[in-house]
């Protein structure tokens, strides 16, 4: 079972669940599935976040505000940006693995498959979360079918593995019929809102009762 933040529940979620954050821009959604990953990792859970729009740099930079000093947990990054921008050679380090581009699909199940297999076998991590940051990224560079094929086989690489998968969407970018499609792939789903005066309402879906 896997034990989440106050704010979105007191009933941990079984493993294998995959969980959808959504909501419009600027209503911190990126924040709260940090948060859930973190959760985990001061637990000594291990985290891999795909990154679809920032580098690693910035998103380990980012993570440490959630948990202190990124070198006391057991995270990894599976980078989507920084060979996209011809940032000239990379070298892969032990928290980081890079995919060519977010139109990579491949590639990108690829470095998340060597993380999973890495966090259990090698580090020894039985419960592990996993965070793509963004499907929005995603839809911006391939088509929706070519997107919930490749959401399908990762959220059955999640379920597969044990994991926790923690996905964020941009509400507002999509039509109601793809974000209905999308949809169909999580076991829950985390709407954020923003009332217009800076409140953040939090709604859950699919969420275990508390007992």
């Amino acid at each position: 079972m896997y034990e989440l933040p106050e704010e979105l529940s007191d009933a941990p979620l079984p493993a294998g669940t995959n969980l959808l954050v959504a909501g419009p821009p600027l209503t911190g959604k990126r924040d709260i599935a940090f948060e859930i990953l973190a959760t985990g990792a001061r637990a000594g859970e291990g985290s891999i976040v795909v990154t679809t729009k920032d580098d690693a740099e910035k998103v380990l930079e980012d993570y440490a505000g959630f948990v202190g000093d990124v070198e006391d947990v057991d995270v990894g990054v599976v980078d989507c940006v920084t060979k996209q921008r011809g940032v000239g050679s990379v070298r892969e380090d032990p928290r980081v693995k890079y995919a060519s581009s977010p139109v990579d699909m491949t590639g990108i199940g690829i470095k998340l498959s060597e993380f999973l297999e890495e966090f259990y076998q090698v580090r020894g991590h039985e419960q592990n979360r996993i965070l793509l940051h963004s499907i929005s990224t995603l839809l911006m560079y391939s088509d929706l079918q070519t997107v919930f094929r490749f959401m399908h086989v990762f959220t059955g690489r999640v379920q597969s593995a044990d994991g926790l998968g923690v996905y964020v969407i941009d509400s507002t970018a999509h039509d109601d019929q793809t974000m209905n499609t999308l949809k169909q792939l999580f076991d829950a789903v985390v709407e954020v809102t923003d009332d217009g005066d800076g409140e953040r309402t939090i709604e859950t879906a699919g969420f275990p009762s508390v007992n």
